[in-house]
């Protein structure tokens, strides 16, 4: 289990990341998610011990990042961004060097190699150099650096950017079953991904945290309407007259005319209204026949979006009030700063005044 502590990461000035704490159990795969520059890859280097929190604090399986490093980082396998890899060496011979550094024992050395390079289907191209290779292979290759010596938890950043569509499919069945052994946590701009592969979701914005949940509940939880998709034949037009018949309807909008002569329409209520039924009772007195009818669901990412809007809207107030409050207060002094210089001028005039008297 991974517990993330009160965390801070500043450079200088810059906070890149802001308090944040969470949890990972023991197998689950965890997305984190986020805008470029939001804070994922730096949390993702502070848990693998690559860079030290400013603040805070990281446990992996009970023991403290800070106080164990060596001993946590066995049970770290780490696959960062860009495929940082020893291009002059086979992939057998890379898989190999890492082993080394894992210090896996050598006995058991050579059977872990093949087992990894089998494990990510790299056995074809164990003896070529790495710089001969595709991109999706080398994305194989740099996993396959992680995965030696069976450690319990798995860091993949952006694991699929790059890719083929073809390519991608593959990595993320490699993730789906790495899930079955391992904990893991990926970060990905690709949420439709997330939402296939991931058991729990971080968002994270601005360094701070905005969401944990699964995707299914971020879905439902940023759900703002109930959305129907409707496919019909309309030759009177009656569908632009539906608001009149079902007052429930907050927006009933044309999609798209199908070469068949349907039409396709978005029939948006509240979230809470199920216009389904109602539907099928009053389009058929209208003339409308309906071929196809379906919920609209929330995607993740319309949840993300969704959420980071929020977010940095609720940032952008909390700026604005303490820019007011510091200007009232800036202000306060300004004037108790004039209270002041008036009061030792009138003192400084009393005092000439009585002199001359």
């Amino acid at each position: 289990m991974i517990e993330v502590k009160n965390v801070t990461k500043k450079y200088g000035n810059f906070l890149a990341v802001d308090n944040i704490s969470f949890t990972v159990n023991d197998g689950e795969v965890v997305g984190f998610l986020g805008q470029n520059g939001a804070g994922k890859t730096t949390t993702m280097n502070m848990i693998t011990g690559f860079i030290e929190p400013t603040e805070g604090q990281i446990i992996v399986n009970g023991l403290d990042i800070h106080k164990k490093p060596t001993t946590v980082k066995k049970q770290i396998g780490y696959m960062p961004e860009g495929v940082p890899l020893y291009t002059e060496l086979t992939v057998k011979e890379f898989v190999k060097y890492m082993a080394e550094l894992k210090k896996v024992s050598r006995k058991e050395r050579k059977e872990k190699i093949e087992l990894v390079l089998k494990e990510t289907g790299l056995e074809e191209v164990a003896n070529r150099q790495i710089r001969n290779l595709s991109r999706g292979y080398k994305q194989r290759v740099s996993l396959a650096g992680a995965l030696i010596g069976n450690p319990e938890v798995i860091i993949l950043d952006e694991p699929t950017v790059g890719l083929d569509p073809k390519q991608i499919t593959d990595i993320r069945a490699l993730i789906k079953n790495l899930g079955k052994k391992h904990t893991v946590i990926l970060s990905s701009h690709i949420l439709s991904e997330v939402s296939q592969i991931c058991d729990k979701v971080i968002i994270i914005n601005k360094g701070k945290i905005v969401a944990i949940d699964t995707p299914e509940s971020l879905e439902k939880k940023t759900q703002s309407k109930n959305a129907l998709l409707i496919t019909v034949e309309d030759k009177e037009n009656n569908m632009i007259k539906l608001k009149e018949e079902i007052p429930e309807i907050l927006e009933c909008k044309l999609i798209k005319d199908n070469e068949d002569g349907t039409k396709q329409y978005v029939v948006e209520s509240e979230v809470e209204v199920d216009l389904r039924k109602k539907m099928f009772e009053v389009l058929p007195k209208k003339e409308i026949t309906i071929f196809e009818l379906k919920k609209a669901e929330q995607s993740l990412e319309d949840a993300f979006i969704t959420l980071i809007e929020n977010n940095t809207q609720e940032i952008k107030e909390e700026k604005q009030k303490d820019t007011r409050e510091n200007q009232k207060k800036d202000k306060k002094e300004e004037n108790k700063s004039t209270e002041e210089k008036k009061a030792k001028k009138n003192k400084s005039s009393k005092k000439e005044n009585g002199g001359n008297n």
